[in-house]
């Protein structure tokens, strides 16, 4: 057998890039990412300006905020066109893009991990609902995210008289160069992921790459001998990887906020008493109301932001042993992962490849999912991808809203408001100075048309109110002890929502001290079996 994988530097593998090629990256934030192989790509543009005028390709947000990741491709002249799903960690690009110097695409995430898959097997493209009634509908913008990004990749059709969209992989035939990361790799290409956090569409974008007759090349961390690496550990086989580049430890973090973790790889657990514990606060509360819908045995995704406090209230409460968290990057099991090391999961059961969790995601399998919302209107539309100048794009948002058994937006009713909790009442000590709920949003991130239409029950969660899509809009159908309807909520919203009967929200919410979940699961788990023995 004859090496199938040259062992280069760096250096010497951005030398391979050509100008005017399409460009593909693994990663999840910093998860997967290849941070090594990317700074010495940039280096040799500022140097050298080239290679330039890349066709850039992602899937999740791959970045920091500020430097690392994506935003190493963030020069004029470097990219010319970028499809992916979420920009709100890369600046860089994402004042490119504004400035209209590139052409540019927002996708839903699962769908991205998807046409990947369908592109590595020749497969023109992929059928699906997700999308529909959003902006990469193109009786909206078709994903476009600036004037000069005129392609069409998503088409309207019709099937058995639903509608549905398709996706093309077109785009995807131009990807001619694949930046990979894996742990270990033999002399003969194949690539294990030990240590990684998640294994992502990294398989699918090598398979993809090769078959386009393009170069892979993978950065690890340590090199092994042939033969030595358990087959059933490979996760990328050698005749997939071109080159092997050998990354320095301060290149090769498990995440950009962590060196190495082992309870995200499963080398170890961790025990839930070690999660530290959060004041109550206005986050808090929002995290304890939207925690109340948990139900046994729930299978559940939590988007980044503000609905990881769900997690950390479930953690409190002692009753992660009763649900099924899981991540959009593959993690089935244990407790999310915040911040910068979103993707990852600290005791993951199972960790799985991305397009496979999305298959589980458009297929109907998530029970509840608790996400995020920057804008909502009166027909209970969210915004997440585009607001003012800010673009993050839909990430996995579109996947999960559109195909999760119910749904929980979390979020402050304004933006920046402050406040006080005392004796289990809320008090607005300073009034946020901008809307969360709007006439119109910018960007339909969801529909609550669509969402109607196929039954979804849909939440909005604030720290001051609740309220429930229904046929005819929005619905208060819960406010916080201590608020006054009038002064507090309807006049910080532009539209008029349906009110008939509002509760009042229960107030150990706004108390210190445990809400008492475990016991209600338990309560529930002897109900159910009693009631199954009445039956039998």
């Amino acid at each position: 057998m004859s090496i199938r994988a040259q062992t280069i530097s760096a250096k010497e593998a951005a030398e391979l890039i050509e100008n005017n090629t399409g460009l593909i990256t693994s990663g999840f934030v910093g998860n997967g990412f290849p941070e090594f192989l990317v700074i010495e790509i940039e280096r040799r543009f500022l140097e050298t300006g080239e290679p330039k005028n890349l066709d850039l390709f992602f899937v999740a947000g791959q970045g920091d905020g500020k430097e690392k990741g994506l935003n190493h491709f963030g020069h004029e002249g470097m990219i010319k066109f970028v499809l992916g799903a979420h920009f709100g960690l890369v600046p860089k690009i994402t004042r490119l893009i504004t400035e209209e110097k590139v052409e540019a695409y927002a996708l839903p995430q699962g769908v991205i991990s998807h046409l990947i898959r369908a592109a590595s097997g020749n497969k023109p493209g992929i059928f699906t609902r997700v999308g529909l009634g959003t902006f990469v509908d193109p009786r909206n913008s078709a994903g476009a995210l600036n004037s000069i990004s005129k392609e069409k990749f998503v088409e309207l059709k019709t099937i058995d008289g639903e509608e549905y969209l398709f996706y093309r992989t077109r785009p995807y035939k131009r990807i001619k160069v694949a930046l990979i990361r894996g742990t270990t790799a033999d002399i003969y290409g194949n690539i294990t992921m030990e240590k990684e956090a998640d294994t992502l569409e990294t398989l699918s974008i090598a398979t993809l790459t090769k078959n386009n007759g393009g170069i892979v090349i993978a950065q690890v961390q340590r090199i092994a001998k042939a033969g030595t690496l358990h087959p059933q550990m490979v996760r990328i086989p050698g005749q997939l990887v071109d080159y092997i580049v050998v990354s320095p430890e301060e290149y090769h973090w498990q995440t950009f906020s962590e060196k190495y973790n082992p309870a995200y790889s499963g080398e170890i657990k961790i025990p839930e008493s070690v999660f530290p514990k959060i004041n109550l606060n206005a986050r808090k509360i929002i995290g304890r109301r939207a925690a109340l819908e948990l139900k046994k045995g729930a299978v559940i995704n939590v988007g980044i932001g503000m609905p990881e406090y769900v997690a950390a209230v479930a953690g409190e409460e002692g009753i992660f042993d009763q649900l099924i968290f899981t991540v959009e990057a593959g993690t089935i099991g244990g407790v999310p992962a915040g911040g910068l090391s979103f993707g990852a999961a600290y005791n993951p059961w199972a960790i799985i490849d991305q397009p496979y969790q999305f298959d589980f995601y458009h297929g109907g399998g998530l029970d509840i999912a608790f996400l995020g919302m920057a804008e909502v209107d009166e027909e209970g539309n969210v915004n997440v991808s585009k607001f003012g100048s800010k673009l993050p794009g839909p990430g996995g948002f579109i996947d999960i809203s559109q195909n999760a058994r119910k749904v929980v937006f979390c979020g402050m009713m304004t933006v920046g408001a402050e406040i006080a909790i005392k004796e289990g009442k809320l008090k607005i000590i300073k009034e946020g100075k901008k809307r969360k709920f709007i006439k119109k949003v910018q960007h339909v991130t969801f529909s609550g048309k669509y969402a109607k239409k196929f039954g979804q029950e849909i939440l909005y969660v604030t720290e001051r109110a609740v309220f429930r899509l229904g046929d005819k809009g929005l619905e208060l159908i819960e406010y916080a002890p201590g608020v006054d309807i009038e002064r507090d909520v309807l006049s910080v919203m532009d539209f008029e929502p349906i009110i008939k009967d509002p509760k009042e929200m229960p107030e150990f919410i706004f108390s210190d001290g445990l809400m008492g979940l475990k016991k209600r699961f338990i309560s529930e788990h002897v109900n159910q079996q009693t009631n199954d023995n009445k039956r039998t």
